[in-house]
């Protein structure tokens, strides 16, 4: 593992935004766009060090477009998938993905990820 890579952190915008009914199935790609501005800003709490972030959205958040600080990358197809991919390019550099489904907790722990929940990037 190349520990002097910066931390990439894998976020499920969907599975994150989905946590709190807060109305955002009314405005999806409104939620995904202001989820980003909020790791644009404040980043992985009580993570130190350098971290780079990519927030993977699907269905009617795609079009959500990237800012200083956050890559966004819209899935083709399914954003699990996206995302295990995304970990398995990662060649042994340190990952981190935000969920809470299970089963993609299990897929990207096995190719060598830490998970996290939600409440990791969300209030």
């Amino acid at each position: 593992m190349d520990e002097d890579a910066p931390l990439l952190v894998i976020v499920d915008a969907a599975n994150v935004v989905g946590s709190v009914p807060d109305g955002w199935w009314r405005d999806r790609r409104g939620a995904a766009e202001r989820l980003r501005d909020r790791l644009a800003v404040d980043g992985v709490p009580g993570r130190a060090g350098p971290v780079e972030i990519v927030l993977v959205v699907e269905g009617a958040a795609r079009g959500v477009e990237s800012v200083p600080g956050v890559r966004v990358e819209a899935a083709g197809g399914s954003g699990d998938d996206h995302m295990v991919e995304l970990v398995a390019r990662a060649g042994g550099r340190p990952c981190l993905v935000v969920t809470a489904d299970r089963e993609l907790r299990c897929r990207v722990a096995e190719l060598g990820a830490e998970v996290a929940g939600p409440r990791t990037v969300r209030p």
